[in-house]
């Protein structure tokens, strides 16, 4: 319903009233009865029906609003009715505006109280009578129920009914808000309700768009608060009214929970609320951030939550894949830092909303907690934590090493301890920021090494680890064993002996079976002249280096038949060439 205010202006109205219906109040009494019968000298008053609570009584100039049946004393026949024309009676007390009986009569009443009142000859019409209708001498009878009372000096009234613990920012002039009401007059009828509607009031405050006591009384409040507001008919439709729903000269009565209020100017606000020690970086436009939300509406009702889905929200920030808001908000994060988001609608979803999710011009907040963020060019950050004196040899492509290793999120959570593990370093067997964070260690040396997703598990993530996901790795390198290039069984660590075959002819009978083959490579790696891939069957590796040689498959080699690997290399180049 739409609020539009008129002032009222009574003179009119009151220079036309009806003479028959004119009820005067002044001081409420109850004239003593004698025991005989005779003429009534004062009124009389009957208070039958009294409201329990009684907030205000009629005082001489006010202005009541109320229903009446009028009837004889003598005989109890009706002359007139607010009730049969289907309209209150409107007057001030106390100016002559009403009969004496009536001025008095009314003087004292509660809104919602009936009263009968009995009203003498000279107190009324005398002995004249009126208009045909009101014989002379009449006694004349009142069963009057009070509907409101006002007066020209009132003003809005206000009466808090609960207020949050915490209150920011209180509502003032050209503020938008969204706010429940049930509305009622005076007496307690029900004119409308928001809550009817399932919808709230939604306008901007101080610019005329309400009837001018709500424009008032709405003023100071905070998110969340309830009050009642009076307002007084020529500060709410005067005498006009409005609709069949609320009539002229109606004191209006407001049950208000204010459930949102922002400004057009207003800006992000930002309240933080934990922040981990150490933060050695922070976000900024291109990173792609995850991070768990709780979102509501200013009054605390919820709309949504990354908890409930279990999984976080994801997204590029200062890129416009969220709304305006929460990506200015998104700036200047650290990792596990935790942070309260206030989003004026014009910075969210506007005066749309989005469908029943989030009404139009709706206040959003957003309760954060960042897990983890990166951006695409990042490397492998790696912090040595521990580095054993006299390193010597370090771990490269084709070392076998032995590791032990602690990964989890960046949050702490998906905490995976493993026994000690192994690898070839460069034949895949790691994720590749694994891989780089085990490279160029000592045996015995520790390092804490951050892996972001493209040098991890990426988009789609892996065995319990989700997509984009950023891994920490603590990391302790047990045992290293010196690798062979990929193709290679193996190597010399320096010179090969050159001839080759009358070295390995350990009987010197020209010929070199498998036995004495293995012998003598087995001798070479003991005297550290050569290296056996690590991780492998030694007598394995040698059994087919051996029948690499053995040409002829005869058992053993001879010296036509042995050729180096890299002499085999040579020869089909040159064979390729021509």
């Amino acid at each position: 319903m739409a609020f539009r205010s008129t002032l009222s202006h009574f003179s009119s109205q009151l220079l036309q009233m009806d003479l028959l219906a004119c009820l005067v109040l002044f001081v409420l009494h109850v004239a003593a009865v004698t025991c005989t019968p005779g003429p009534l000298v004062d009124i009389v008053v009957d208070r039958y029906d009294i409201p329990k609570v009684c907030s205000r009584e009629v005082q001489t100039e006010d202005f009541v609003r109320y229903h009446f049946n009028g009837t004889f004393h003598e005989d109890g026949k009706k002359f007139d009715s607010s009730h049969d024309r289907g309209k209150a009676f409107i007057s001030q007390v106390g100016l002559g505006r009403l009969i004496t009986g009536m001025d008095r009569g009314l003087q004292g009443m509660c809104v919602n109280e009936r009263r009968r009142i009995t009203v003498p000859p000279h107190l009324a019409y005398g002995s004249v009578g009126t208009g045909g209708v009101i014989p002379p001498d009449a006694v004349l009878v009142f069963d009057v129920l009070l509907l409101d009372i006002w007066s020209a000096e009132d003003k809005v009234q206000i009466r808090t009914l609960s207020k949050p613990a915490s209150c920011n920012r209180t509502s003032v002039v050209s503020d938008y808000i969204r706010y429940h009401y049930n509305g009622t007059l005076l007496s307690g009828e029900a004119f409308d309700s928001s809550y009817s509607r399932n919808s709230t009031y939604d306008t901007y405050l101080g610019q005329g768009y309400l009837i001018k006591g709500m424009d008032e009384g709405l003023l100071g409040m905070c998110v969340g608060e309830k009050r009642i507001i009076i307002v007084p008919p020529f500060l709410a439709y005067g005498e006009n009214g409005s609709g069949t729903r609320i009539p002229p000269q109606a004191t209006l009565v407001f049950e208000v929970l204010l459930v949102d209020l922002f400004n057009p100017k207003d800006d992000l606000m930002v309240q933080v609320k934990e922040v981990p020690e150490g933060c050695t970086r922070r976000t900024k436009t291109g990173d792609y951030i995850r991070y768990h939300y709780n979102g509501t509406f200013q009054d605390g009702s919820p709309f949504d939550s990354s908890y409930q889905r279990n999984s976080t929200y994801n997204t590029y920030i200062g890129m416009g894949y969220v709304i305006r808001g929460i990506d200015k908000a998104l700036q200047g994060l650290c990792i596990g830092e935790k942070r309260r988001v206030i989003v004026p609608p014009h910075m969210a979803y506007g005066e749309e909303g989005v469908g029943d999710l989030i009404p139009g011009s709706a206040v959003l907040v957003f309760d954060i907690h960042v897990i983890d963020f990166h951006n695409p060019n990042d490397p492998v950050h790696i912090k040595v934590t521990h580095k054993p004196k006299g390193c010597s040899m370090k771990s490269e492509t084709d070392d076998l090493i032995q590791y032990r290793y602690n990964c989890s999120l960046m949050d702490g959570t998906l905490d995976k301890l493993d026994s000690p593990s192994f690898t070839t370093l460069g034949t895949n067997g790691v994720i590749s920021g694994l891989e780089k964070g085990l490279s160029g260690m000592c045996e015995g040396e520790r390092r804490e090494v951050v892996v972001p997703p493209h040098w991890g598990h990426g988009e789609n993530g892996a065995g319990g680890v989700p997509g984009s996901a950023v891994l920490f790795f603590e990391l302790e390198l047990v045992e290293l064993q010196k690798g062979v290039p990929e193709g290679y069984m193996f190597v010399w660590l320096g010179d090969s002996p050159n001839p080759l075959f009358p070295a390995m002819d350990l009987n010197g009978d020209n010929e070199v079976p498998l036995e004495e083959f293995s012998e003598f490579l087995m001798l070479q790696i003991k005297e550290g002249k050569g290296r056996l891939r690590p991780g492998t069957d030694a007598d394995a590796v040698i059994k087919d280096m051996f029948n690499n040689q053995d040409r002829n498959e005869d058992g053993k080699i001879v010296v036509d038949e042995l050729k180096l690997k890299t002499d085999e290399q040579s020869e089909r180049m040159k064979r390729d060439e021509l």
